[in-house]
This record gives C-alpha cells, structure tokens and sequence, in this order.
C-alpha cells in the first residue's frame, strides 16, 4: 500500500495525530482537511489542507499566527518548532543575540498583536535576526501578509518532512 492510500485509509483521529501540528497547535486545519478526503495523491492533500488554511478568516490566521512560539526565547516548544528553531542554531545564541531577541520579541508583538514567524529552515541565526529587524520595521497589513506566507512556508517544510518520514 502507497503511503496516499494509508493516508486515505486513516481514521480521523490518526489524520489529526499525523497533520495536526502542520500549522503549529491548530489542529482544526487538519480536521478540516480530513473531511476532504480522499485524496488523489500527495499534491492533493498539500494543496488542500494550504487551501483550508488560505481561505480561513482573517480572525482565524490571526489565531494561528499566536499558536507559534517567540523565536530564540520560548523555552516550552512543540518538537516541530524545537527542531526548526535547532537546526538554525537558535538554541545556541550568544547573550546579546539572546537579549536582542528578547527584546525584538517584545516589540514586534506589542506593534503586531503577534509573534515575528519566519520559516527557519535553510537559515542561521544572523539571517534570521536580520529578517526580524527589517520586518519591525513594515506596516501591519504588509506584516500581516509576510506572516502568512511564512506561515505556509512551514507548513510545507511540515508536509514534506511526514511524507519524507513515512
């Protein structure tokens, strides 16, 4: 059996274990996702479950946006963010990369009503505190509109890495 087929033979509650946290703690996406089945092959449920995210309410991406953790700082992650946020080094930042963040964090949710998100993956901590200082620096609507594209972003890198491990 292909892994489309297992995926289309899964009982809603094993769907959501396995796509639950492709958008971080939002697992309504995945159940949402579930009621689509079934799926023709792997595009197809990519295309699907980002569609569901896509055409959610601005109130919803809202929520998802603050499902996701402060980057650098947040000590309790779930270990989809704990693997990302480690493979850019961003458990190993110098105290002042630490106390930038830290205070980056502060001041983009307090501008945003919202984390800084930025899929990590591909990059080192010095890009990645480059992006949040240029970001800082956008209006909410084009922040709001970057927010969403990285929240994609990871939700693909998520996609792709339980295809690639099943």
């Amino acid at each position: 059996m292909n892994l489309i087929e297992k995926i289309n033979k899964m009982t809603k509650s094993e769907f959501v274990l396995v796509f639950g946290n492709v958008f971080e703690k939002t697992i309504w996406i995945a159940e949402r996702t579930y009621t689509l089945k079934p799926f023709e092959n792997y595009e197809e449920l990519n295309s699907k479950i980002l569609e569901v995210y896509e055409n959610s309410t601005k109130e919803k991406h809202l929520e998802i946006f603050n499902s996701h953790p402060n980057l650098a700082v947040e000590r309790v992650l779930t270990e989809d963010s704990k693997k990302e946020q480690n493979s850019s080094g961003l458990d190993q930042c110098s105290r002042e990369e630490f106390e930038e963040f830290k205070k980056l964090n502060i001041e983009y949710k307090k501008k945003f009503l919202f984390p800084f998100i930025i899929a990590v993956k591909g990059k080192n901590r010095s890009e990645i505190l480059n992006n949040f200082r240029q970001r800082i620096a956008n209006n909410i609507n084009s922040e709001f509109i970057e927010t969403k594209k990285q929240v994609k972003k990871i939700a693909n890198f998520r996609l792709d890495e339980i295809i690639k491990n099943n």
